[in-house]
């Protein structure tokens, strides 16, 4: 658990991945997840509901050293744009961000405090939510073709995905459906779609993940999640 919360944030120092920490990276992002509704919770008892969204979506950029969001940028900037799979990797591997990234990281932050505003506050979704792409993550980790030798993922590979997936997914449906029921459950799915959604992307234009894909893939998947849970059940 330490060595996942080590890899997703700035907290407890550095920490070399190995393969047996995407076992903990469901429960690292649930854990996230609970102390962001936790913040939600109390910010908006404060401010409101648009600060309270800002702050939360602040805090989590603070949270996850914005690492996500870096990857969500990198991946924009690669995937997006006609380029050949060398200048790809090339574009993303670099620490400039174009146009591409820009608009991309600007449309998702706008969606999540956008979604956040819409709704009541409640930890459990969040929990659930970011405890489904932090699963999302340790999948594709384990099932997709790694796209970039010798790279900082590379430490991941190896172990089973299927017992990480069915216990992820099983915490992150409990935790959303025990929030706002229903609308947290099928928000939950979302995320799987989103994320899905950017490493079939990735494996079509470079023939895999790298970690920026599994960041990019987390951030567009919560953001998906939260977008379907904002909607007028």
């Amino acid at each position: 658990m330490r060595r996942a919360l080590a890899f997703l944030t700035p907290l407890f120092g550095a920490s070399e991945p190995r393969p047996e920490t995407l076992t903990w990276f469901p429960f690292a992002g649930a854990a996230l997840g609970l102390v962001l509704g936790g913040v939600w919770w109390g910010a908006e008892r404060v401010w409101p509901a648009a600060v309270a969204a800002a702050i939360v979506v602040t805090a989590d950029l603070a949270l996850t050293g914005l690492l996500h969001v870096d990857g969500l940028a990198d991946s924009a900037d690669g995937l997006l744009p006609h380029l050949d799979r060398p200048r790809r990797l090339e574009v993303m591997a670099t620490s400039d961000i174009g146009a591409f990234g820009v608009a991309t990281v600007t449309a998702v932050l706008l969606l999540r405090w956008a979604a956040l505003a819409a709704m009541a506050p409640s930890p459990l979704l969040l929990g659930g939510l970011w405890c489904a792409s932090r699963t999302a993550m340790a999948f594709t980790a384990r099932t997709v073709p790694y796209a970039r030798p010798g790279g900082l993922a590379s430490s991941f590979l190896g172990g089973r995905a299927l017992p990480t997936a069915i216990v992820g997914g099983a915490l992150a449906v409990a935790l959303a459906f025990a929030g706002p029921g229903m609308p947290g459950a099928v928000a939950v799915g979302a995320v799987v779609v989103g994320a899905a959604a950017v490493v079939a992307l990735a494996c079509r234009r470079i023939g895999g993940f790298t970690g920026d894909v599994l960041g990019a893939s987390g951030m567009v998947g919560e953001t998906a999640g939260l977008v379907v849970a904002a909607a007028r059940w």
